[in-house]
């Protein structure tokens, strides 16, 4: 009698709550398959130029997983372009008085510094303990760019620098471990970029050097090669995209974003260059709006 009612009672608890008697594995499995769908529709937002809802979700993973770098990571860097977004095109004259008049930005600043604090200080103690940790190193060096990027390109202040050498030092070293790393050379390549296109030749010593044809030449190299996970292939195309532009090579730039277009075609930016360069390439999905 006592083993029919311990029987009765363990199958109302299993049929009350499900959960509580599932195997923690197959809990474990489900969690990480519902992050990743999770992760993947962030990413998909963000590089279809949505960062509201790109910041939004990466905004819930990342409070309910702070060891989740990735979704950290694109979290800052969707709050950096949606300040970059809320500015408009301005030049270095301008920068103070848009900020000024940017009803937004303090809300989106005070986010994105708080996020980048946090990611940072739990990398930094990863790290203390995993000194070679690659992720973590590549994670950091990722979200000190992020802060480089806003601080000294959106928003034209010259601060960052402490963590402009950390992001040096941290990515570098990854590139000792595995100099295969798709998205380190891709972030790697970028600093070179920067540094050779709007340092005087004069002073890029003071920032460790820098060579844009080198910067391109890495980011070229590693697009076309077409290695490591889809969404590395895509910050890879996007950066060959966003430097061809900048360095006026139409054709290319072009041939690049009508690829970029057939798997992100809500994307503004490309549908708006397409328009101007290559019309003939809308027909990939003509029934969105203009740009």
């Amino acid at each position: 009698m006592a083993s029919v009612v311990l029987i009765v009672i363990v199958l109302g608890l299993q049929a009350a709550n499900p959960q509580a008697t599932r195997p923690s594995w197959t809990r474990e499995s489900a969690d990480g398959a519902t992050r990743s769908s999770t992760l993947e529709q962030a990413q998909r937002f963000f590089y279809n130029g949505d960062y509201d809802r790109a910041a939004a979700v990466t905004d819930v993973l990342c409070a309910a997983r702070p060891d989740d770098l990735e979704a950290c990571e694109l979290r800052t860097a969707s709050l950096l372009f949606q300040i970059k977004r809320a500015l408009g095109n301005t030049d270095a004259r301008d920068k103070s008085i848009a900020w000024k008049q940017c009803a937004a930005c303090p809300t989106l600043m005070s986010a994105f510094l708080a996020d980048t604090v946090r990611s940072q200080a739990f990398v930094r103690a990863r790290l203390t303990a995993h000194p070679d940790d690659e992720d973590a190193l590549f994670f950091l060096g990722k979200v000190d760019l992020n802060y480089v990027w806003l601080q000294l390109g959106t928003l034209g202040r010259k601060t960052g620098w402490d963590e402009y050498w950390e992001a040096r030092r941290s990515l570098d070293r990854v590139l000792q471990i595995n100099p295969e790393h798709v998205r380190a050379r891709v972030a790697r390549a970028w600093v070179d970029y920067i540094v050779g296109s709007t340092v005087p030749r004069g002073a890029r010593w003071v920032l460790g050097g820098g060579n844009k044809k080198r910067g391109l030449l890495s980011v070229r190299e590693v697009a076309e090669a077409g290695s490591g996970e889809f969404f590395d292939r895509v910050e890879a195309m996007f950066a060959l995209w966003d430097m061809q532009v900048r360095e006026r090579e139409v054709a290319g730039a072009v041939a690049t974003a009508r690829m970029l277009a057939r798997d992100f075609p809500e994307n503004r930016e490309l549908r708006k260059f397409l328009t101007i360069h290559d019309p003939t390439a809308l027909v990939i999905n003509p029934e969105l709006p203009a740009p």
